[in-house]
């Protein structure tokens, strides 16, 4: 996928309060819905509610080590 259509898929899931699959560049899982995309050069990334776990901390995601992005 590309770096547009990555962060496309993640701002319409998030703004759905849609799950996504994401695969990253070293073929890690990671599940959750999208709360935030930044994509400002000194963030650069995703943070994520787990599934399933709504007490549990956000994941963070850095967007370059994202390969592919999958609405579950």
């Amino acid at each position: 996928m590309t770096y547009d259509e990555i962060v496309a898929l993640l701002a319409y899931a998030g703004g759905n309060e849609q799950p996504v699959r994401i695969t990253t560049t070293d073929r890690s899982e990671v599940l959750g819905v999208p709360t935030s995309v930044d994509t400002h050069v000194t963030a650069h990334e995703v943070f994520l509610r787990p599934l399933g776990r709504d007490d549990a901390a956000e994941i963070a995601v850095s967007l370059g080590a994202i390969a592919a992005v999958e609405l579950v």
